[in-house]
């Protein structure tokens, strides 16, 4: 793709063209400047089909927001919005409403409220409220849906895998796996959401981490294939990186050959001095040659050394390798949770692709406006009582238990404060039958969860370091219930909303619906 071509692609026009188009009735219609709220949420956990997940991961923001600051719309954008043409040959938009994208089309009066990222999160909890004109918040629909679902997906997905992986690195391979350049998003969320490092070179020096790899099988297949050995590759290897060989066994036979030559080459280093990392395994019985490597290299007196697993890993394979060794080690000799301490989790495509769950049904919706000084509530009523977006101007809250474990995802009107409230009544969002009290003694902390990122298009927070959001992830995964952090079934995390906000949203749907509240 051409530079140009590129900035076309991906600038301000790097939106869906209904969004366009409404924009251009709002014009019409003198609303396009009308200040509203929209929330982004999304309504349920990812499901992988064997298993599914009882949290998420925010993630995301940091560059929807660069984005956002770089945007703004370019004279080739309006010629070529200018160009379009309808059915019958009609000009899709005008000159008016173009000259007003002119003057107008920036994000420079944004206001943004969002949930931190590297935060857990929940369904129908708005993880992001969008404040600004009509025309400028819709046509942000598509770029944000975009940048902040597939980033907490990959995210979600990274945590799982951190979580079975029992605080074993692992390392995120996915690069030649993802979606085009989409990878680079994809490789941040993974850093973000458990991934302790990655093999993309680009964004690891952008984020500040150093990139890991080994070798390849093909550079052990060149010296065989030019008619040298596997020993003759693993030695040109160790020559070069003396202080960083990893060798990757599973070439010609994991057993038989790639253990016991790399064995040879570490021998010859720590003759030199050096202390080889270890060996990767690709291919196979992980678990199997997990154990017999290590009872291998633990008789050649390398009983430290890294044993990497690669090969289509996900949480429930980690999960099951892990089960295995502490199965089976025993019975070779092998003590198994200092193998385990030895592992470390190379994960490609099922990370980078978020395999079995392609995407997050994350949403953005009208939820307020501002009429006659006030914010006036909008809400759109679904056949599915759980598809009613809760409306209005609101906060969010997260309750602490006794334990000091979160026990619960409040949503309450912006001028409402739990803290400040002797017991608090939890309903939940659409059914109006299930309800809980908690009394202030029952609890240790209210935390609210939405801070203000951006105002009126400048920023007023520092975006944070990957360091950072790792640390607010592992704080918050601390704090939830075992039952909720299961691989498969997990238990389900409540989010509620106050009697106040209850009370409103269902006021509302009766005054648009005609029917009585029950």
């Amino acid at each position: 793709m051409r530079s140009h071509d590129q900035q076309t692609a991906q600038g301000f026009l790097f939106t869906d063209q209904y969004q366009l188009t409404m924009a251009q009735l709002y014009y019409h219609q003198g609303l396009h400047e009308q200040r509203v709220l929209f929330d982004h949420f999304f309504r349920s956990y990812p499901d992988y089909g064997g298993h599914q997940a009882g949290y998420c991961i925010n993630a995301g923001m940091e560059w929807l927001l660069a984005w956002m600051q770089q945007t703004h719309i370019r004279d080739e954008d309006l010629a070529y919005l200018r160009s379009q043409t309808g059915r019958t040959g009609n000009r899709v938009f005008d000159e008016g409403f173009l000259d007003w994208l002119r003057r107008r089309a920036t994000f420079d009066s944004i206001t943004i409220r969002a949930i931190p990222e590297g935060r857990v999160v929940h369904p129908h909890v708005p993880l992001t409220v969008v404040q600004g004109s009509l025309a400028i918040t819709q046509i942000l629909e598509t770029p944000l849906l975009n940048t902040l679902n597939f980033q907490t997906l990959i995210a979600t997905k990274a945590a799982r895998i951190h979580e079975s992986a029992y605080g074993r690195p692992v390392l995120e391979f996915g690069t030649r796996r993802g979606s085009g350049t989409g990878t680079i998003a994809a490789t941040r969320a993974a850093l973000i959401g458990g991934a302790d490092f990655s093999s993309n070179v680009g964004v690891s020096h952008i984020l500040g981490m150093p990139p890991k790899g080994t070798h390849a099988h093909s550079m052990v297949q060149i010296f065989m294939a030019i008619g040298g050995s596997e020993l003759d590759a693993f030695r040109a290897y160790a020559d070069l990186y003396p202080d960083d060989c990893l060798l990757l066994v599973d070439t010609v036979n994991t057993l038989e050959s790639g253990v016991p030559n790399a064995i040879k080459v570490f021998e010859e280093l720590r003759r030199r001095g050096h202390k080889p990392m270890g060996i990767r395994l690709d291919s196979g019985d992980l678990a199997y040659l997990s154990i017999q490597s290590a009872r291998l290299l633990n008789q050649a007196g390398f009983p430290d050394t890294a044993i990497v697993l690669s090969s289509d890993l996900d949480e429930l394979v980690i999960w099951q390798i892990i089960t295995q060794i502490r199965e089976e080690a025993v019975r070779y000799g092998v003590e198994p949770d200092h193998l385990i301490k030895r592992l470390t989790f190379g994960v490609g495509t099922r990370l980078i692709t978020s395999q079995g769950a392609s995407s997050l049904g994350g949403v953005y919706k009208l939820v307020a406006t501002h009429h006659q000084g006030v914010w006036a509530p909008a809400i759109k009523i679904a056949e599915s009582a759980e598809k009613t977006p809760t409306p209005g101007h609101k906060q969010v809250w997260r309750i602490y238990d006794q334990r000091g474990n979160a026990t619960a995802d409040l949503l309450s009107l912006d001028d409402e404060d739990p803290r400040q409230m002797e017991a608090i009544m939890l309903r939940h969002p659409s059914d109006n039958t299930r309800f809980r009290v908690l009394s202030q003694q029952a609890i240790t902390d209210i935390e609210p969860l939405l801070v203000d990122v951006m105002r009126d298009g400048t920023l007023v927070t520092e975006s944070p370091s990957i360091h950072d959001m790792r640390q607010r992830r592992l704080a918050d995964m601390e704090k939830l219930d075992t039952g909720v952090k299961r691989l498969t079934n997990p238990h389900i995390y409540h989010v509620s909303l106050t009697q106040q906000l209850w009370d409103f949203k269902q006021n509302l749907i009766a005054n648009v619906t005609g029917r009585p509240i029950h």
